[in-house]
This record gives C-alpha cells, structure tokens and sequence, in this order.
C-alpha cells in the first residue's frame, strides 16, 4: 500500500488531488486495475466531483455547512462535530478504474480531499489492484 502527504490550508477545503495521484500511476506504471483512494481520518473525506468551475467546490462547502453548522446540538466535546458528520455525508473512499496508466475519470470530474477540520497534513492511501 502507498500514501501521499496533503496539506490543506482552511478549516474546510476541498483539495484537488487528481494530479497527485495521476502522478502516482503513471511513477509506478501502473496500467490497467483499479485504485482505492481511502483517507484514514474521521474528519476528513474524498470525493469525485466538478474541477472545472469552482463555484462548484464553493456551493459544496457552503450548503455542507448550512446542513451541519459548526455550532449546533454536540456533546463531542473536541468542538469539531460538525467535521465528522460531513465526513460520513462524503465518505473516506472512492474508487477510480486506471487504463493505460490513466486515470478514467469524465470531462469535469476531479478527486478531492475534503478536510472539514483543517489545516492539517492529511495522509492518503492508495491501494492499486491491476486487472
């Protein structure tokens, strides 16, 4: 299993890290499978949606916010409750078919780290099963 290092900057940051791991397949030639990209934190998520217009990312993260508030009706006493619920709305994985060491994601689509308690390093890890 490998990982790869984000750095997000903001509390709640959808971090594009399609490049990152289009990196990692194409440095390890890794050609035709399957990759699971899984985030290990309780806090933060990945996802696949629109990367071309950041509106999109913006709308995501203000109605995220709307539905779950930062303040709200916790007794998770760390005052990041918020966080873990957007985090299960989101998820910790998705998977993404590889051909021909490339990433089949559509026209639009991008990865995102969805770090909902930020800033923080997050770790990534990937997991390839070549078919």
């Amino acid at each position: 299993m490998d990982s790869i290092s984000v750095k997000t900057g903001h509390r709640q940051e959808l971090a594009d890290i399609t490049g990152l791991l289009q990196e990692h397949v194409r440095s390890k030639g890794l050609t035709s499978g399957v990759l699971t990209v899984f985030c290990p934190h309780t806090t933060a998520g990945i996802t696949i949606n629109e990367g071309a217009d950041p509106s999109v990312v913006r709308d995501i993260l203000v109605n995220l916010e709307k539905l779950v508030p930062r303040q709200g009706d916790y007794r998770h006493r760390e005052g990041n409750s918020d966080a873990h619920i957007k985090t299960s709305l989101i998820g910790p994985a998705v998977q993404i078919i590889v051909e021909e060491s490339r990433l089949m994601l559509g026209t639009w689509q991008k990865v995102f780290l969805a770090d909902f308690d930020g800033p923080r390093t997050r770790k990534v890890w990937l997991k390839f099963i070549s078919s």
